[in-house]
């Protein structure tokens, strides 16, 4: 009885083995991509009426300085009087 648990349990090892080479196929080693170029660095300003840093790009003009969005560039006009 010992040696028919065995002789099953040596069957299903070679069987396993068998079934996983054969299953993988042989890849070849990828090279790790390059790094991507990382943006330049951007100015930074801060929003008159609430303080935000943002991007000099994204940042909005008006009387008083630069605003983070229209909303706070008329909030900072209406309460300045509309002049720096």
């Amino acid at each position: 009885m010992l040696k028919f648990l065995f002789l099953i349990l040596l069957l299903g090892l070679v069987f396993f083995l068998l079934g996983v080479k054969h299953s993988r196929p042989a890849q070849p080693r990828k090279e790790a991509p390059e790094p991507k170029p990382t943006a330049a660095p951007q100015d930074m300003v801060s929003c008159a009426q609430c303080g935000l840093h943002l991007p000099a790009e994204e940042a909005l003009p008006g009387r008083g300085g630069l605003f983070c969005s229209a909303l706070h560039r008329q909030a900072y006009e209406a309460e300045h009087g509309g002049g720096a």
